[in-house]
């Protein structure tokens, strides 16, 4: 399967899936439930969110882990099951998968929740064990590669990679960062140095996601694009917007049709993989997929 990612993305840009976090909300999430417990308490949810995805078009779908590591689960009192969970997301997404035999299944990593030394008490190696335990559920499971995504600190993804070489060193692993605060990270990290410091760990696939919008991901992307080594893809996945207040509830306000544009934007830029992040559904994974088989 590494390979097959690989030689995809040289061939031509592909559309990956969005949101879950804001559509499992619509769906009666509470806000501060853990989404990762609907893998084994709902997982009929999970496959619907994830089938809608892939036959929206998305060659890359996402395992419902983003907050799987133990740090994270211990804030719903589930430290205990941690590779439980990680393994039953990456089994229903390998469920979809198999219904749609070109789509690749993200084992999904997001940040552990601590800081890195010495702003906060996460070593390099304390770190890597977190992520030993979340990844060896997501390989259990049966993914096709890990995505280590919404990253700040270039510290935290390292102690990632190197777990993931740890488990699986024959993965491929992606590895997005958040560039949100004045086109950096909470870090400071900004795009290029994160292509730098990344590729150098042999880091294949990079890029940025969530952040303020389609308008400011236009200009990091960029800047990846222009920094990427011989051998480097580039992913872009961009909110639909920001969220703004109606009523009593944030909603996002990017449509479909933006989304569509901005993806015929990141082709011709020499994004390899573009997708889609909060507040966005399958109609923009449509979207993408549409205007990437047609571009205008």
């Amino acid at each position: 399967m590494i390979s097959t990612i690989y030689d995809s993305l040289a061939k031509s840009s592909l559309p990956a899936d969005g949101a879950m976090g804001t559509i499992l909300q619509s769906r009666g999430l509470d806000d501060g439930g853990a989404p990762e417990l609907w893998n084994v308490e709902k997982p009929e949810e999970i496959e619907a969110v994830l089938e809608d995805y892939a036959t929206a078009g998305a060659r890359f779908i996402t395992t419902n882990t983003f907050g799987g590591t133990r740090g994270r689960l211990a804030l719903h009192g589930l430290e205990s099951r941690v590779e439980e969970l990680n393994k039953a997301g990456a089994e229903i997404a390998r469920r979809v998968a198999d219904r749609h035999p070109t789509t690749f299944v993200m084992g999904d990593i997001g940040p552990s929740g601590d800081l890195m030394e010495p702003m906060g008490t996460l070593t390099m190696e304390s770190a890597q064990e977190i992520f030993v335990e979340q990844i060896r559920g997501l390989v259990a499971g049966g993914v096709d590669a890990i995505l280590i995504e919404t990253m700040s600190d270039l510290g935290e993804v390292e102690a990632a990679v190197n777990a993931v070489h740890q488990v699986a060193p024959s993965l491929p692993i992606i590895a997005t960062m958040s560039f949100d605060t004045n086109l950096r990270t909470m870090m400071g990290v900004k795009p290029a140095q994160a292509v730098e410091r990344l590729s150098a760990l042999g880091v294949r696939i990079i890029g940025a996601n969530c952040g303020r919008g389609v308008d400011e991901m236009r200009v990091i992307a960029k800047e990846m694009v222009s920094a990427r080594p011989e051998g480097v893809f580039i992913i872009a996945q961009s909110n639909a917007g920001m969220p703004i207040l109606v009523g009593d509830t944030f909603q996002y306000q990017g449509t479909p049709e933006e989304m569509g544009k901005f993806a015929c934007e990141m082709q011709e830029l020499g994004v390899n993989i573009i997708g889609s992040c909060c507040g966005s559904t399958p109609a923009h994974t449509a979207a993408i997929s549409e205007a990437l088989k047609n571009p205008a």
